[in-house]
């Protein structure tokens, strides 16, 4: 089949790049010459594991090219894919939806025949009816269909999470188009992958109610990690203790500073801003949104009240700035409450990222960077983990505590058994065990 995948941010090319490995031909299109340019040249814009080898293979092989003239791509396209940024809109917490419509409205014009559009962006409930309602204004002479296609990827397994998902939705209320999408996962069907075909408004809907959950559980166990804290509970057992459950399970529940990312914050703010205009508010998501941000700002008191409550003057050394491992993305990441609260209170903040320092540099001011975690030790007086990358996981401490001006190691992904460090004569602080 052919599809046009309008926009190449990180949804569109994992996505366009996954549908041109199982055979089909895959035109991504951006508005951004210098990412087109960039994809042309083989340079991928965003780290995602594999993903270089997976565009270039597909390249090599003519089924995924790029380009920035959208009528070309959809011109006889059977599907066209909405991929573009929702993010949340500037002063209210709603979704932006502007790139969405705008692109609805581009396809529009380019189709040629008969086409079914496919919303791939996250987006509220009802959003798939005011894009049937612009493309059938705009070209009432076709056939133009209207479906809902969640993704549900995880940064830094994004590939894996496409080829074997747990589930994909289809949202379409004409049956055509739900066959359509469905035939684009065909190859699929061997890893047994379930396709649950649904109304639109319940596909849209159930991207936002997953992604509130997980955040749900993740606030959860940082709550019952400050409480273990207070009483002397470890919240790792806790974590094992109730994940074994399998009503429960076991993901999603590691304390640590807080989410961030590309979807949580945005999804968890957009979903109650939807609940709230239905008349029908989430009270649960917006405690959960306002735990969130409070916490972020919290991780960098834990830090002060480790170095004895104190950092005006001091070099503290982060490890980790990205929202997660395996990946390059900053939005909303941890890093930049703590490393803020940090500063404002005296502190001098030296920072190492395997992926994200360049993405950092201009969110963050006043940071030095280092070309490694001994190099950010180096002087300083606490050493935080933020990200728990692979490369963070099994340090030499005793080199580390030799660099540092003061034993101090806060270790806010649990990486670390409090035994060990303090073996090696660190002050050691972690979260949620005593």
């Amino acid at each position: 089949m052919r599809v046009a995948m309008v926009g190449a941010g990180y949804v569109g090319l994992v996505s366009g790049a996954c549908f041109a490995d199982f055979g089909h031909t895959v035109t991504c299109v951006d508005t951004a010459p210098e990412k087109i340019a960039a994809l042309k040249d083989g340079r991928i814009p965003i780290y995602e594991p594999g993903l270089d080898a997976l565009v270039a293979e597909n390249v090599r092989q003519s089924r995924l090219s790029f380009t920035t003239d959208l009528a070309e791509a959809v011109a006889g396209a059977d599907a066209v894919f909405i991929a573009v940024g929702t993010p949340s809109r500037r002063g209210d917490g709603f979704a932006d939806l502007s790139y969405v419509y705008q692109a609805a409205r581009d396809i529009a014009a380019a189709v040629t025949g008969p086409t079914v559009v496919v919303t791939k962006s996250t987006v509220p409930v009802g959003t798939g009816d005011e894009v049937e309602r612009i493309v059938r204004e705009a070209r009432p002479g076709i056939a133009i269909a209207v479906a809902s296609n969640p993704e549900f990827l995880r940064e830094g397994a994004a590939i894996s999470d496409f080829k074997r998902p747990d589930r994909i939705v289809v949202g379409a209320d004409d049956p055509a188009a739900a066959t359509v999408v469905s035939e684009l996962y065909r190859p699929l069907y061997l890893n047994h992958a379930p396709i649950l075909v649904t109304s639109r408004r319940t596909a849209e809907l159930t991207k936002y109610a997953a992604n509130a959950f997980l955040a749900t559980k993740i606030t959860f166990i940082n709550e019952i990690a400050d409480l273990c804290e207070q009483v002397g509970a470890d919240v790792q057992e806790v974590a094992r203790g109730i994940g074994l459950d399998n009503r429960i399970g076991r993901k999603f529940l590691h304390a640590g500073p807080g989410y961030g990312g590309s979807c949580f914050p945005k999804d968890t703010l957009a979903l109650v801003k939807t609940a709230q205009d239905a008349g029908s508010p989430v009270r649960l998501v917006e405690t959960v949104v306002a735990v969130n941000d409070s916490r972020k700002r919290a991780m960098a008191r834990k830090v002060i009240a480790a170095c004895g409550g104190s950092v005006r003057g001091k070099r503290i050394a982060v490890l980790g700035l990205t929202f997660k491992p395996n990946t390059d993305d900053m939005r909303d990441a941890p890093s930049l409450s703590i490393i803020a609260g940090l500063q404002d209170a005296g502190a001098t903040v030296t920072a190492y990222d395997p992926e994200g320092i360049e993405q950092a540099r201009p969110l963050l001011a006043g940071v030095d960077y280092a070309a490694d975690p001994y190099a950010c030790a180096e002087r300083a007086h606490a050493l935080v983990i933020v990200t728990e990358w692979d490369a963070f996981r099994a340090l030499d401490l005793k080199r580390l505590r030799e660099a540092m001006a003061e034993p101090v190691l806060v270790d806010l992904r649990n990486v670390y058994r409090p035994e060990d460090a303090r073996k090696h004569g660190f002050t050691y602080a972690s979260v949620g065990r005593p």
